[in-house]
This record gives structure tokens, sequence and C-alpha cells, in this order.
């Protein structure tokens, strides 16, 4: 019996409701489903591949409703996601409904926006990345999606009280806020609106004193403060942001946190992965979602998250990181991210 059973028998149990009434599981995945070149994600899923394999059977034992992938390559034909579908419905899982559109990782820009000399670097591109598409994002969905609004063109400069560094006048003209993508996806679940807030932010490290990276991360978190639905919304996806224990910038975070509800999604796996840097850290382990070396900074971190908007009724959360057995070995060949998830009471009430 995989977890969604398990955590959907043990809710119904405690909640006394039927057992028609299931829970609407969404969640957020970043599967390491990039690769070094175009093409060659496509390559991996069509052969044995442990890695893929150990990513479908965690994806199959949580078995989210809405799922966002992020770190997935795109591809001008949608062969890649097309793929992947295919595998998740060998494994029981059928995502009829499925969207992922350009990323601004690996769209050439034709200029060198990190002032090395050098045009056509990863640096080069409207966010880091070899070639176009190359870590981008996706919806997997039961559900109808549609209308989708994507803000993936949003220039930096146009957000207001944007911490942009000064930058050459043709790079701030056409530098985008998006590192990844901003999405607006509005999926229809018992003929009722949901909006997707997905997103997947810059890391906030890897630059110098000018701290671009860790200014472009508070950012791209800070626009959903100006984009917040009044609608039923879930914002999900790599945040790249730890509120405890990041080198970023926390500001917007808090900010966020005090617009929806946090599920405090926890795992087993998390709180008893303790040992080298992780011994300093200030934050709950359990929450974490990020599994890096011990021995070295970042260590461990909540980064990933699933945050519902308030005022809908929360059933259950978890992150996908078992302390021990096979699920725990296939997280760890996966990804160094683990799914997280969050189980809603839907349609809300009036």
């Amino acid at each position: 019996m995989g977890i969604r059973a398990l955590a959907g028998a043990a809710l119904i149990a405690a909640l006394g409701v039927h057992a028609q009434a299931d829970p609407l599981r969404i969640a957020t995945y970043s599967p390491d489903l990039s690769r070094d070149g175009p093409g060659l994600l496509l390559r991996d899923l069509g052969r044995r591949d442990a890695q893929v394999a150990a990513v479908t059977r965690v994806i199959a034992e949580t078995r989210p409703d809405i799922l966002l992938l992020t770190d997935f390559d795109w591809d001008f034909d949608g062969e890649a996601l097309d793929a992947f579908a295919a595998l998740l419905a060998q494994a029981g899982l059928d995502y009829p409904h499925r969207f992922a559109a350009r990323p601004n990782s690996g769209m050439a820009t034709g200029l060198d926006l990190n002032a090395d000399g050098r045009l056509g670097t990863a640096d080069d591109a409207q966010g880091f990345g070899a070639f176009t598409g190359q870590g981008g994002m996706a919806i997997l969905s039961r559900h109808p999606i549609g209308p989708v609004t994507d803000y993936t063109e949003f220039l930096w400069r146009d957000l207001p009280g944007n911490l942009m560094p000064p930058l050459p006048e043709a790079v701030a003209a056409i530098r985008r806020l998006s590192s990844t993508a901003h999405w607006d996806a509005v999926i229809t679940v018992a003929d009722r609106p949901l909006h997707l807030l997905a997103m997947s932010a810059t890391p906030p490290v890897f630059d110098g004193p000018e701290d671009l990276n860790g200014r472009r991360n508070h950012d791209e978190l800070a626009f959903w403060l100006h984009h917040l639905p009044e609608a039923p919304f879930v914002l999900a996806g790599n945040l790249n942001l730890d509120p405890e224990d990041s080198e970023g910038r926390p500001q917007a975070l808090a900010r966020l946190m005090a617009q929806v509800a946090d599920p405090l999604p926890r795992s087993p796996g998390g709180a008893a992965a303790k040992g080298g840097v992780n011994d300093g850290h200030k934050g709950d382990p359990g929450l974490d979602s990020g599994d890096w070396p011990d021995d070295r900074p970042p260590g461990n971190l909540r980064v990933d998250y699933v945050l519902p908007s308030r005022g809908l009724k929360l059933l259950g959360a978890g992150v996908v990181w078992p302390a021990e057995g096979p699920l725990a070995q296939a997280a760890l060949t996966a990804s160094a991210h683990r799914l997280v998830w969050v189980d809603l009471d839907w349609p809300p009430g009036p």
C-alpha cells in the first residue's frame, strides 16, 4: 500500500468521513530530470535508467492529483514530457492533462550578461542553462488545466521595489525576473477553479559581492506578493530558500508565508538526518526537502514548498523522505530534493 492509500485511510478514520471523500493531493517535486544536452532526457526516458525508475517510484507511491515538476528539461514538441507521462501511466498513474512552456533557463540573450568577455555561456542565458529548456518546469494533472497566465517574460526592473543591482542599460532592458518561470495555471477540480502558482527560483548563491542571485531569488518570491489571486490558490515549487538556514534574503519569503497557510510537511528521514553542518542549523530538520552533503554548507534545507491560500482546509501534508526501506533508497537515488505533498478538502465550502 502506497503513501497515498495509507495517508488517506488514516485521515478518513481520524475525520470520520466517508471513503468516497478523497482529498485533493497537490505535490511539487524537483526530480533532477535535466541533462547536459538537448534530447538526452528523452533518451534516458526510453531506456532502463535507474534514476528515472527511482523518480517514477517516488511519484507512484505518492499518487498526487496535481504535480508540479521543476528541473525537468523542456523541448519544443513536448516529447520528454509525453514520454515521462507514459512511464507514469505504466506505473498506474494517468495524467491526461499536462502543461509546459518554454522557460527562461537556457534562453540565449546574445549579450554578455555576466561580463566575462564571452558570449553564449550558460550565464548569458535569461536563466542559467546551457541550452534552451534546460531545467524547465511541467504540470501534470488528473484535472483540466487552463487558462494559464505565463509571467515568464516579465522584466526584473518592472517589479515594484525590486532589488536588482546596477546593470548596464542594455542588460537591464532585457533582463527577465524569472530564472525559470512564473505561471498562474487555473485547474478545474469538481467544477471549481484552483489557481496553481508555479515557480522555480534561482539559488541565492554562485555569484559575487553584488549578490545578483541572492537579490533575484528574493524578487522572484516577491513577485507573487503583487499577483496573488483572490480565488483559492496553491503556491508551489522550488523556492530555493530556507526560512532559517539559507544564505539568501528571507524577507520576501516571510511576507509570502504571512499570506498563506503553511502545512508544515514533515518526514522521518529529514528529522533523522543529522551530523556535520546540519547540527548548526536553526530550522526544524523534519521540514527539510533538500538533502545535500553534510560536510560542507549548505547541508539539508527546506527549499520545496506547497503553500495553500488561507481558508482552504488542510487534511494532511508530508515530505517523501522515509528514514529507511526501499522507498528511502528510491528517494535518495532519484534526486537531492524530496517530493512535498499537501492534501486539501476540495471543493471548498461556501
